[in-house]
């Protein structure tokens, strides 16, 4: 492929509701799309699912923004041949960290490289199935009420597991609830890195509650206490933001600090990044399953993709469009089956059609590089 340009839109869109973590609320969701365009006037689309501001990740709209001007696209310029999506890594290699923004390329580089096949992504990417299994992922509501009836709710739409977002204090009330309320639904809760290890005693007391995994309980950067706690309980511990390569995911598995990875495919740089943690994490026995950061359509395209490798053994954070967006980015926009999964598109590239003048529609910034 000799790209020929780079679009960066920086879009902002407004989620239907708010969604809160223990780090914050959101409901002006950023991100980056990318746009590539080769030599014969095809085009990829992709996403770097960055935030306004160092939340989730000290990645940003802005830092992506600067790096693509000041870095990436200077070494495009110079090479603008790229035999697959794979060779982008190597290409950039050179430049360390800024793995969602080296991803969102990585994606639009992977739409367009399976454009040119003519064959859907996920299965350039080697996935064994074409229907992906999809979790819900409910916010810290902080009213044991309201929660029972967001969960009633997706429950009744179809989503087949449960996470409820927790930190200090909003925890196993809510967990007791659910339990007593749906019986042995799969169930889970991710802490997005809110507790210490001093808070063992109540990781000891979520025992009691047969969840399927605790996510990313302790610091976003830690291996060594996740396996200290993961020792001292029986749930298992399930890592997000610890993993961001696979290099963190061998070291995790070494060491035993976690049971089960959540794989955002953006957080760890990319597709093929993605790929090779899924291969090397069933050799070891640990499964996987894939995670997401509010991305629109364009993003959920990747999600889906990924789902449909073969070491996925849970219901994965892959929403319909309806859950978070008004108004998609992508034609059709992803919806649930009766049986309650989604499937995986067999036109090529991500599947949908990406709506240019929607992409505009929302955009508070767009910047273009001729290569």
């Amino acid at each position: 492929m000799e790209l020929t340009k780079v679009i960066l839109y920086h879009v902002v869109v407004k989620l239907r509701e708010v969604f809160e973590t223990s780090f914050g609320k959101t409901i002006d969701r950023h991100c980056v799309i990318v746009k590539v365009e080769d030599a014969y006037g095809e085009a990829g689309w992709g996403e770097a699912p960055v935030d306004d501001a160092p939340l989730y990740s000290y990645e940003t709209v802005d830092t992506t923004l600067y790096v693509y001007k000041e870095f990436f696209t200077p070494v495009l310029s110079k090479d603008r041949v790229v035999e697959s999506p794979r060779d982008i890594q190597s290409k950039l290699s050179i430049f360390r960290g800024y793995r969602m923004a080296k991803a969102g390329l990585e994606f639009a580089l992977w739409d367009l490289y399976s454009r040119r096949l003519g064959k859907p992504l996920y299965k350039v990417l080697g996935g064994i199935r074409d229907r992906v299994e999809p979790g819900i992922s409910i916010g810290v509501i902080g009213d044991l009420s309201a929660l029972i009836k967001a969960v009633d709710k997706y429950l009744e739409r179809g989503y087949r597991r449960v996470k409820v977002k927790a930190k200090p204090g909003w925890d196993l009330e809510p967990v007791k609830a659910i339990r007593k309320t749906f019986g042995e639904i799969p169930l889970m809760i991710d802490a997005n890195a809110s507790y210490t290890i001093n808070y063992a005693s109540v990781f000891k007391e979520l025992d009691k509650y047969e969840l399927l995994m605790i996510e990313q309980p302790l610091n976003y950067d830690d291996l060594y206490e996740h396996s200290v706690l993961q020792s001292m309980i029986r749930t298992p511990i399930c890592l997000d933001e610890s993993i961001k390569s696979l290099s963190d995911a061998l070291t995790g598995a070494r060491i035993g600090s976690m049971k089960v990875i959540n794989v955002k495919p953006a957080r760890v740089g990319g597709l093929h990044e993605a790929k090779l943690i899924n291969d090397y994490m069933k050799d070891l026995g640990i499964p996987i399953w894939i995670g997401g950061m509010l991305e629109t359509g364009i993003g959920r395209g990747f999600q889906v993709a990924a789902a449909t490798l073969n070491n996925v053994r849970y219901p994965n954070d892959i929403s319909e469009s309806s859950r978070y967006y008004e108004e998609e980015l992508v034609e059709p926009p992803w919806t649930l089956n009766s049986d309650g999964t989604i499937t995986a598109p067999s036109k090529p590239g991500i599947g949908v059609d990406v709506i240019e003048e929607r992409v505009i529609k929302y955009s508070k910034k767009i910047t273009e590089f001729k290569l």
